[in-house]
């Protein structure tokens, strides 16, 4: 390898990072079905590279259905043989460059890349499955490598190792997520729906964010994970009773967000208790008929209207606020609202 270090990007080099981060990033949220043949022969040569021999190839429709035919996922010597690999290929790339620009491409290329698909798709799926997938998991930050890869050889004309640049990219390109097992191979086909809101977020309302060729399916509204009961239906379809009824905090938020506040204070006969500027303290009084036992205390709304759009945002606070001021203070970290800079 070469021991001339790069120490910068020119400006051309620079631009073409969002190209390659938009490349792999489509790469990895495909919903083209993979091809059985091109699938199995990027697996078999992955076999063979690491020396392992031919395995058996199983195809399967989502990986909720990999999951329950393996059951559980182990590490593997296998695995520990492909991980390996990316590792060498990663302290090969990484000697070319120096530190500084190594570690801002592994920022611009890698890691952001691997968070988006870490928080906002893989993280969804592994708790729908519920099963033990780690090793499943350290392929789907592949992606990053393989934005990060490209563009040292591809832009900046590294030195690298042919067939180990041809495997990542052939597991990528064709095979969607596997389970690697020594003798045994779980090819998984990629997702037929994937939906996001413009902060690349998991969204879809009243239809799944995430749906596979066999109805697996994953429901989500901004990025929070919904339970069908809740992600089936349109969000103007929900209902206000399902606010009480839920013990999950952050799905009680979602379910305000979703339903709004107009319909929360008409349904549950909310009551203004304090105003300050456009601040309002509301309190949605107890029906202990509609409640169920483990709800015993009233919800506390602090209403702000956006002067500028009329826009109205809701929030919850303590039961304990006595006015629309001290419950400003409260959601600004104690900050008492005469001294904001800004108003909202």
């Amino acid at each position: 390898m070469s021991q001339i270090k790069i120490e910068k990007l020119t400006p051309q080099q620079e631009a073409l990072i969002g190209v390659y981060r938009e490349k792999w990033r489509r790469i990895a949220l495909s919903t083209d079905a993979i091809d059985p043949q091109k699938a199995s022969k990027a697996v078999k040569a992955a076999y063979k590279f690491i020396r392992f021999g031919e395995p058996e190839i199983i195809f399967c429709d989502s990986p909720y259905a990999g999951s329950c035919a393996i059951l559980i996922l182990h590490e593997s010597q296998l695995w520990n043989k492909l991980k390996s690999e990316w590792n060498e290929m990663w302290n090969d790339l990484k000697s070319q460059l120096s530190n500084k620009l190594w570690n801002e491409l592994c920022n611009e290329l890698c890691n952001g890349l691997n968070r988006q698909l870490n928080s906002q798709l893989h993280s969804h799926l592994k708790s729908q499955i519920e099963w033990d997938l780690n090793s499943y998991f350290y392929l789907t930050q592949l992606p990053g490598y393989g934005s990060l890869f490209d563009f040292c050889i591809s832009v900046l004309g590294c030195a690298y190792h042919p067939n180990q640049w041809q495997i990542l990219q052939s597991l990528l390109f064709d095979c969607g997520w596997i389970f690697p097992f020594q003798k045994t191979c779980y090819v998984c086909d990629r997702p037929r729906i994937l939906s996001f809101d413009n902060q690349q977020r998991l969204h879809a309302e009243g239809e799944p964010a995430i749906q596979y060729a066999n109805g697996f399916s994953v429901y989500a509204y901004h990025g929070v994970r919904l339970p069908e009961k809740y992600g089936k239906v349109h969000p103007n379809q929900w209902q206000v009773q399902w606010i009480l009824e839920e013990e999950n905090a952050e799905l009680r938020r979602v379910l305000i967000q979703g339903i709004g506040y107009t319909r929360i204070c008409q349904e549950l006969q909310a009551t203004e208790l304090d105003s300050w500027r456009e601040y309002t303290l509301v309190k949605i009084d107890e029906n202990l008929h509609l409640q169920p036992i483990w709800f015993f205390e009233p919800i506390y709304l602090l209403k702000m209207t956006c002067p500028s759009t009329g826009f109205i945002h809701a929030l919850r606070v303590p039961p304990d606020m006595k006015s629309a001021r001290e419950a400003i203070s409260w959601v600004n970290w104690g900050i008492d609202p005469e001294e904001f800079g800004v108003e909202t």
